[in-house]
């Protein structure tokens, strides 16, 4: 199914926001760039400046832009090490779960997945007894949660971002 289909509120994304050729033109160029001003966000994709504007606040109030945020170096911050700890969970426990995990200091990011683990959550912290401490004594402590493996990451490569244009 095309992202067109899907941006068109397709049966799959019938929950997704409207988005025409303009909307997915401002968002590629704020994914390429988060601090491009109005002005020069207007004349590259050939809008007035109040109509960029006007846009930019409806995808935001809709909830299809959840903020703007900078990229990080992450071991240029001091956040050297890096890992994916996957989580097996009772699973009548994931709301409790999440929300103490999203209190951990050096939790970037988590989600519920299908599959051999419950949750996969990444991580970084200034070194490996930061992750020890992480995972030993702020993860596996949480109730509910059965079991940790973690994956260390040697090396990481930003991908390709999505096409919105």
């Amino acid at each position: 199914m095309s992202s067109e289909s899907l941006a068109e509120g397709s049966e799959t994304g019938r929950s997704a926001v409207k988005l025409d050729e303009t909307d997915r033109a401002i968002i590629a160029a704020l994914v390429e760039d988060g601090r491009i001003s109005i002005r020069a966000l207007a004349d590259r994709i050939h809008v007035s400046r109040a109509n960029a504007y006007a846009r930019i606040n409806r995808l935001v109030s809709e909830g299809a832009i959840t903020g703007f945020t900078a990229k990080l170096d992450a071991r240029l911050v001091g956040l050297g090490t890096t890992a994916y700890v996957m989580v097996t969970i009772d699973q009548n426990t994931w709301r409790t779960v999440s929300k103490r995990l999203a209190e951990i200091p050096y939790v970037e990011h988590f989600s519920l997945v299908g599959g051999d683990f419950d949750v996969l959550v990444l991580t970084r912290a200034p070194d490996n007894d930061g992750l020890r401490q992480v995972v030993l004594e702020k993860i596996q402590e949480i109730p509910g949660i059965r079991s940790t493996r973690t994956w260390l990451v040697f090396d990481e490569s930003p991908g390709r971002a999505v096409d919105w244009a």
